[in-house]
């Protein structure tokens, strides 16, 4: 994967330099070599430095850099290229919008993890499949780097029964019957709209329960009817819909497994940075 991602840095460069770099060729001879760093421009958590060293270094430049999952403040070198100026020049605006992406998703994601483990220290914060098309990778990797959870990378990676499936298929007991066909090693989590609905996933087998777009009186209810008829221990609890940063202690201070936000990836702002020349070397 991670080669796949290194062929759609190159597509995004291309976007950015379809034919040369008009501005450098002009004003800047082609054998300097400098000393530059990608400062922090505010407090954050670092991701995605990994990935870009190992692209910098297929372009011939040296860096040193600050590992994902990091904590910095605002001034800190978060990275320090080496190598021909024009090259870096080449790849600094892309190559800090990635990064900027990245960490500004690992941040928001540390603080919601930070905040909800105050109040439930075992539930998990999930990121969703809301991703930007071609960032993927990027964004899954930063989440983690936030210390949340991927969820699903991709339709591939589990059996999600949600409301479409449903009325097709004419019901969850149907549903989850054909679902047992993935195998052993894939998890079969059913998406519900009503307390009752859980309590019927949860007696076909279900693994993993979404009540999705659950008012927080309703989390309560759906857990309270799944404990009552001896159900809540056989399957794992999610939330989802409808939950951000603002409203997530709603629902952490129940006894859910998974909180799921498509606001970690899609309201992640990105971290404030900046990359300067320090030092012409030769």
């Amino acid at each position: 994967m991670i080669t796949t991602f290194f062929e759609d840095f190159l597509r995004f460069l291309r976007e950015d330099i379809p034919f040369w770099d008009l501005t450098s060729e002009l004003l800047i001879p082609e054998d300097i070599d400098v000393r530059a760093e990608v400062i922090a421009e505010e407090d954050g958590v670092v991701a995605f430095t990994e990935e870009l060293s190992s692209f910098l270094k297929g372009m011939g430049i040296k860096t040193r850099f600050i590992r994902s999952g990091s904590r910095i403040r605002d001034g800190d070198v978060i990275m320090e290229l080496r190598g021909k100026v024009r090259r870096i020049l080449l790849v600094e605006r892309t190559a800090l919008n990635l990064l900027a992406r990245a960490c500004g998703i690992a941040t928001k994601t540390a603080r919601v993890v930070e905040k909800v483990r105050k109040i439930n220290p075992r539930v998990r914060i999930a990121c969703t499949r809301k991703t930007t098309p071609g960032l993927r990778y990027l964004e899954k990797r930063a989440v983690m780097a936030g210390g949340g959870d991927t969820h699903r990378l991709s339709l591939s990676d589990m059996v999600l029964i949600k409301d479409n499936h449903l009325a097709i298929v004419g019901g969850v007991e149907e549903a989850l019957r054909r679902a047992k066909n993935a195998g052993f090693a894939f998890k079969v989590e059913v998406e519900v709209s009503t307390p009752e609905e859980a309590v019927k996933a949860a007696e076909a087998g279900a693994d993993v329960v979404m009540l999705d777009n659950f008012r927080p009186e309703e989390v309560e209810r759906a857990l309270s009817m799944l404990k009552a008829e001896g159900l809540r221990e056989k399957v794992l609890i999610e939330v989802s819909g409808g939950i951000g940063e603002d409203n997530v202690i709603d629902y952490a201070k129940f006894d859910v497994d998974v909180i799921s936000m498509g606001e970690l990836t899609c309201g992640a702002r990105p971290l404030k940075m900046s990359l300067e020349v320090r030092e012409v070397i030769r």
